[in-house]
């Protein structure tokens, strides 16, 4: 009876919980512009749309079909280099080639999601597959077969916090977490660590940490890293106390673990890269919602040391955001506004340069970036991974489609794109964290 009790219990949230969802599906504007129109060096702005109910919009997981896969532009063929992992957010390439993935999802959050929007948007990321606990490790993938498939696959390190960015340096690999970046030795060709990690230093946790995803990367000499820690909510309504050290990219010593803030105002970046021949760093961003369907177009942009991108207090420059507490116009007239516009609410997360010639010519000069697909948009946006073109150091002309069928006819979400890589061979990797793959693209002329 007690069992019986209980299941009739959880029917009946599970039926509230749709019910919510769907009430909210109903809710909110539509957006009014083609989504290229948030897209470039100038994208178009309308005016903020607000209302006490968000837009709410999104594709259910349900994964991939049996024998399924996304669907790659002509001239590139797609294989899954190793599927059934568990929540694949981010890889990583190793110099002999081996591949490195991050198992993860969010870390246990108590004060974020509270009260009844809170409550909602929990519903709704769970809804998305964003609800499933984090395996906390770093699978090995090595070597590729006749079909295109990792030969081997190892559990490479373990018991890790929330693990998403990677980054080696001589012969210490740096993982960052989601409150603390640590590091583990690691020696070439080794399959497993067993080393228990060390701390280098902490990043901003705690029990909101809303946005957790924090990733590393070198910088090209070795002597220091840079590290992403996205904000603590989506307009600091929790006040600017509780973003201290947030939606910034931080610059760590690498010999002495010395830190502070290298850019900020970055409403929650996480992808970072190079640039071939200028050496910029560059970042992809996920910018604020709640303000329309078609506002704010998250972006991809060079980083300024100093520099300040305007979260909270203006968006694209000096866009004011009336809803930042209280005004702050002399940082808003030193805001930088962004260098390309990926579109609205697009939610990049992985960005790579491309590298090699191991595909078509069209995509030999740009960058990748994985779209891990929208929530607070009418209609979906995202859910692919796009190719920005570049001349001269610079984007140049819209983003081309690379990867999708992420979504399927049904509005659901097969599969979602985070991480991106270019492998040793210049195939380019994706992680897939509701596919629970590891997707790699290559030149059909390759294959």
């Amino acid at each position: 009876m007690a069992l019986h009790v209980i299941s009739a219990h959880r029917m009946r949230t599970a039926a509230l919980c749709l019910g919510t969802l769907t009430a909210l599906a109903a809710c909110g504007d539509t957006a009014s512009l083609v989504p290229t129109a948030g897209m470039g060096a100038t994208p178009t702005l309308p005016l903020p749309q607000s209302g006490l109910i968000p837009t709410v919009k999104i594709a259910p997981a349900i994964g991939w079909p049996a024998g399924a896969s996304p669907t790659a532009m002509a001239g590139l063929s797609v294989t899954p280099l190793a599927r059934g992992l568990d929540h694949p957010r981010w890889v990583y390439v190793l110099p002999n080639g081996d591949v490195l993935v991050a198992e993860s999802n969010a870390p246990p959050k108590p004060e974020d999601g509270k009260g009844i929007k809170g409550w909602v948007m929990k519903m709704v990321m769970a809804r998305a597959g964003a609800g499933v606990p984090s395996a906390n490790r770093i699978t090995l993938l090595r070597g590729l077969d006749s079909a295109g498939q990792a030969e081997t696959r190892t559990v490479f390190l373990e018991n890790l916090n929330s693990p998403f960015g990677m980054a080696l340096v001589g012969s210490d690999l740096y993982i960052a977490n989601a409150d603390a970046l640590v590091k583990v030795p690691y020696q070439t060709g080794q399959t497993r660590i067993s080393a228990a990690p060390v701390k280098v230093l902490d990043l901003p946790g705690g029990p909101i940490n809303h946005h957790w995803t924090k990733n590393v990367i070198a910088s090209p000499d070795g002597s220091k890293l840079y590290v992403t820690v996205g904000s603590n909510s989506n307009v600091a309504e929790r006040g600017m106390e509780a973003e201290a050290g947030r939606a910034a990219i931080w610059e760590v010593e690498v010999k002495t673990g010395a830190h502070r803030v290298f850019a900020n105002g970055l409403r929650n970046p996480n992808g970072m890269g190079w640039a071939p021949g200028t050496g910029a760093l560059w970042t992809v961003v996920n910018e604020r919602d709640e303000i329309g369907s078609d506002l704010v177009p998250d972006y991809l942009t060079s980083v300024k040391d100093g520099g300040f991108y305007g979260w909270p207090y203006s968006y694209y420059g000096q866009n004011v955001d009336v809803r930042a507490k209280p005004p702050q116009p002399e940082l808003v007239a030193k805001a930088i506004s962004p260098d390309y516009a990926l579109g609205s609410h697009v939610a990049p997360l992985g960005m790579a340069f491309s590298q090699g010639a191991a595909l078509p010519p069209a995509l030999a000069s740009g960058v990748f970036v994985g779209e891990h697909g929208s929530w607070n948009r009418k209609p979906l946006s995202g859910y692919k991974v796009v190719f920005v073109p570049f001349a001269d150091g610079k984007p140049a002309g819209l983003p081309v489609d690379v990867l999708t069928g992420f979504v399927n006819a049904d509005g659901k979400a097969q599969g979602r794109p985070v991480g991106v890589a270019m492998d040793a061979r210049g195939a380019l990797l994706v992680a897939d964290d509701v596919g629970n793959a590891v997707w790699r693209v290559a030149g059909t002329a390759a294959r």
